[in-house]
Formats: structure tokens, sequence, C-alpha cells
């Protein structure tokens, strides 16, 4: 990434990933991520320690795979990009907040094992949903899940209608 706007992060899933589709049907995901820094303080030799919190999104396949695969309490490894998003609320307040964009995401193998299943190479017409992983999800009537509509910014905490590059 030549634009000097890259992090890596590693931590903790908060929540287990949201699945939903844009009105073009484009997949994408979020999920919370905690992560924990530990130092001692050096007048009192105390150990202190200090946790923060990040919203990953993930788009397309990552999306699908990270909805799949990733589980509340799991440790991972995520790399991606800042990106600011603001929106107005229904009371015409304004609201912003900082978003990891994921590129890679990766379960961390300190302190456990992982086993990966590479998904089958799909062409553009297989459709959003798919690959070797699993069996496919179902949509609900309307042909998308999480919500019809646009999702507008939400509890969730993302409300894209296409990735925002």
């Amino acid at each position: 990434m030549p634009n000097g706007n890259t992090v890596t992060l590693v931590g903790n899933v908060t929540r287990d990933p949201e699945l939903r589709f844009t009105n073009t049907g484009q997949a994408t995901s979020s999920f919370g991520l905690a992560v924990n820094r530990r130092w001692q303080n050096r007048q009192t030799q105390e150990w202190e320690e200090a946790t923060s919190f990040f919203d990953v999104v993930c788009w397309r396949e990552m999306a699908e795979n990270a909805a799949e695969s990733l589980t509340r309490g799991a440790r991972v490894i995520v790399t991606g990009r800042l990106e600011q998003r603001s929106w107005e609320t229904p009371e015409g307040d304004k609201r912003s907040k900082i978003e990891v964009v994921a590129d890679e995401i990766g379960p961390s193998i300190r302190w456990a094992t992982a086993q990966v299943t590479k998904n089958e190479r799909r062409g553009p017409g297989d459709g959003p949903v798919g690959g070797g992983g699993g069996a496919p999800r179902s949509a609900p009537p309307g042909g998308r899940q999480g919500g019809g509509g646009d999702p507008g910014p939400s509890s969730a905490g993302y409300g894209y209608s296409e990735e925002p590059f």
C-alpha cells in the first residue's frame, strides 16, 4: 500500500461478524476487535493494561469468509487501512467514526492452532455466494441478507452502499 495508511492489529474478536449485502449484491461484513496493551509502570513497577476497540470492515469474498470463519473470542491478525466515515443522524446530528477496512485477516497461532481450508476460485458469473469452504448461504426474499435496502448508519456501525474507494 503506497499511500502510507497501513495498520496491523492483533486482537480478539468482540462480536461475531455480521454479513450483509449492498443493493448491488456486494458482500460486506463487520466485526469488533479488542487490542490489549500491557506495560510496566516505571514508578510503581506494577503492570498496567489498556484495551482499544476497533470496528473492522471486510468486503467481497473476505466478508463471506470472515462471517463463516470468525467467532467472538478468536484471536486474529488484521492488516488494512484506516478510513473515516461521516453521516448525519435522523435528528440532524453529525457523526463520524474511524474503521479499519481489512486487506488481510488471519488467525493468530501464538497460543492456538488453526486449520486453513482454501476455497475454490470463482469466475465472474458464479454469483455472490459460494466457494468450496462450505454450503452456500441462502438469502431471504429480496436477495439480500442483513435487513433490506441500503443499510444506512446503524448500530452495526457501517452504512456503505458500496465499497468506499
